[in-house]
């Protein structure tokens, strides 16, 4: 039915559960940071982290949904004690703060047999998500799926989110994307829909154990409710369905 085939990540395609706010957490990277020279408390360390975001997030002013590159804030944390960092070590640092969060990451049911039933028919597959390169791209090479994709979009390498119109623009005009031959698949009923919605993108909503409250309107072209990506190829890329 569709050419282009646009997918949000976490909540979609790959499950996971993160927690960046435990002591633990602040505690094992101020270990961290110490022992390369940048001596933190725990405590200190999470202070600096969050007003740097905050700071960085507050100073566009050309969307409501901005988004920042991380790599810049943990060499930042470096040089407010004095270590000037190597990149190797900003990568390091990044992958371990990543792996601190993580409590469980995994694909859903049916991930690959969906990616692979796209490629066999010649479409294009594509990923638009709201994240940090620094980690995610390694997440998706762990978990086998980044060689489905022709091209990967992060908000963090454009400094905007969805649900902005201008990230999906992004998107559609470096392609050259035909919106009528193109589809938003995601869990987010304003990110991923709503944002679809407004750029002029068909859009299916799949709803996942990650998906947000639904609270306003739905304005997807397809749902599914119940997480059954097997589901996906009877709605929008079995050529027989219209």
């Amino acid at each position: 039915m569709y050419s282009n085939y646009i997918f949000d990540l976490y909540g979609t395609l790959v499950d996971i559960n993160t927690d960046e706010s435990s002591k633990e957490f602040w505690y094992k990277l101020s270990l961290f940071y110490s022992f390369k020279g940048a001596l933190y408390t725990a405590e200190e360390l999470q202070t600096s982290y969050n007003n740097m975001i905050k700071t960085k997030l507050q100073s566009y002013t050309n969307t409501k949904y901005p988004d920042t590159p991380l790599e810049p804030i943990f060499s930042e944390l470096y040089k407010l004690k004095g270590i000037n960092p190597s990149k190797d070590l900003v990568i390091d640092t990044a992958h371990l703060f990543r792996t601190l969060s993580i409590k469980y990451i995994k694909l859903y049911d049916g991930v690959i047999e969906l990616l692979e039933l796209l490629k066999s028919k010649g479409k294009n597959i594509y990923l638009l998500y709201n994240a940090q390169r620094a980690f995610t791209f390694s997440e998706m090479k762990m978990l086998g799926i980044e060689k489905y994709f022709d091209d990967i979009l992060f908000s963090a390498d454009y400094e905007i989110c969805k649900p902005d119109i201008n990230f999906y623009n992004t998107l559609i005009k470096k392609h050259n994307l035909d919106i009528k031959d193109s589809i938003m698949i995601g869990n987010d009923y304003i990110c991923d829909i709503a944002g679809a919605t407004n750029a002029g993108l068909n859009s299916l909503y799949l709803h996942s154990n990650l998906s947000p409250e639904i609270k306003g309107p739905l304005t997807s072209t397809y749902s599914i409710m119940n997480m059954d990506i097997s589901k996906i190829s009877e709605f929008i890329i079995d050529s027989t369905k219209k």
